[in-house]
């Protein structure tokens, strides 16, 4: 919903009507409700919310999932609506991929064009090539990509436009289906919006998870973790225990904290960063809470975090859109990303924080002493640097969403005048 809820404020002036269609927050196991951020989309924007089957009803017998739940739903919703009005697009934007499968349904009944936005892949072969285990278990992820490899090229053929969050995107949909162009995927990553810091600076949690004024050095990661991430999270923290050994007292004072790591809703959350903590032998010095926590909530620990740590997965094509906000957050930052990662070009080209980078896990160790040298032991961890907001600007929420309406004008024939 980010990417949608960053849009509303500004599509009118670029020429489109929104409407949101949208399943009942509480159908969505986990998930958190933020009234916050309802306040920062114009309050006469159309949501219609639909409903299902709450998970209490299915999880007994192991089904969650949201859209075996509620896709029939949302589907007739989707239906009604487009048979009582008139579009002129449908923009599905959800990691809920199934629902893409709508598009041609409603293309071919409706006449109504449709763009898909990936902000994950949808069709993950990554688990697999590096014998990982999947989110959610073996069985269950093999079964949803099983549904994945026959609904993606329907889905893909008759789209009008493809949005996604990295250029990784575009040459990995080519090589799997030859009859599809690399290039007919824009690249879109999220933008940010500074109103939404400049909220958090005055948001306060109802039960923090961090006291700042303890006297202890902060380290920050708000977001998903995994174990896509091992070769980050390990490098730092083996460069930190590197700074345990060469200047203890110091150290002690240091403090990590990886905050909403896990999808899963209570008691089902997994903890990710605990486990190479204690592999490193640093536990005492981390904290996470695998559980979600509210949008500004989480923004509230960046604007008052001591540093913050910005890591990638061990996937290159991974792009964590969330480097943005950290950006915004203006406080001292450590980048971390695979070398090929977009996410290290652009902190790169922005220059907002001290950057480094990886590729396999040869050189976790080179990594760690790179890391210890410069970010503890030189004490660039106290250093800010102000990002350049030239490189910036194209990434605000207002830009990407002209951006976003340009590709929405193609994609419907429209011209603007």
């Amino acid at each position: 919903m980010q990417r949608a809820r960053l849009a509303l404020p500004y599509l009118r002036a670029c020429g489109w009507e929104p409407v949101v269609l949208a399943i009942a927050p509480d159908l969505i196991e986990g998930g958190v409700l933020d009234p916050l951020l309802e306040a920062t989309y114009p309050a006469d924007i159309r949501v219609i919310r639909t409903r299902g089957i709450p998970a209490r009803f299915t999880r007994w017998f192991g089904v969650g999932s949201l859209w075996l739940r509620c896709g029939r739903a949302f589907s007739h919703a989707g239906e009604r609506l487009l048979a009582a009005e008139k579009f002129d697009l449908v923009f599905f934007t959800t990691t809920q991929f199934d629902a893409f499968t709508l598009g041609p349904l409603w293309k071919r009944k409706f006449g109504v064009p449709y763009v898909l936005d990936y902000q994950d892949p949808w069709v993950n072969d990554y688990y697999q090539r590096t014998r990982t285990k999947p989110p959610g278990g073996i069985l269950k992820f093999a079964a949803a990509q099983w549904r994945a490899k026959r609904r993606e090229p329907a889905a893909l053929r008759e789209a009008s436009g493809v949005i996604a969050v990295s250029d990784a995107y575009g040459p990995t949909l080519a090589a799997r289906y030859p009859w599809f162009p690399a290039g007919r995927v824009e690249l879109l990553p999220f933008g940010a919006a500074a109103r939404d810091i400049h909220e958090a600076k005055q948001h306060r949690p109802a039960s923090p998870l961090v006291n700042f004024e303890d006297g202890f050095f902060h380290h920050i990661y708000a977001g998903r973790c995994g174990p896509d991430m091992s070769i980050s999270l390990t490098a730092i923290f083996r460069a930190f225990k590197l700074y345990l050994e060469a200047q203890p007292d110091k150290a002690a004072k240091v403090r990590f904290h990886f905050i909403g790591t896990d999808y899963a809703p209570p008691p089902l959350g997994r903890e990710w960063a605990m486990p190479v903590a204690r592999a490193e032998g640093v536990q005492a010095y981390v904290t996470e809470h695998c559980y979600r926590v509210p949008y500004f909530d989480a923004l509230h620990y960046l604007v008052h975090a001591h540093a913050l740590l910005a890591i990638g997965s061990n996937d290159p094509s991974y792009s964590a859109s969330k480097i943005f906000p950290y950006i915004l957050a203006n406080r001292p930052m450590l980048v971390l990303f695979n070398r090929h990662s977009p996410v290290l070009a652009f902190a790169r080209q922005a220059d907002c924080g001290e950057c480094f980078e990886f590729e396999n896990t040869d050189a976790i160790d080179d990594i760690a002493r790179d890391i210890f040298q410069s970010w503890f032991h030189e004490g660039k961890m106290h250093r800010l640097r102000t990002a350049n907001p030239d490189s910036f600007l194209p990434f605000t929420a207002e830009s990407m969403t002209r951006r976003l309406a340009e590709i929405f004008d193609q994609a419907s024939g429209f011209k603007a005048l």
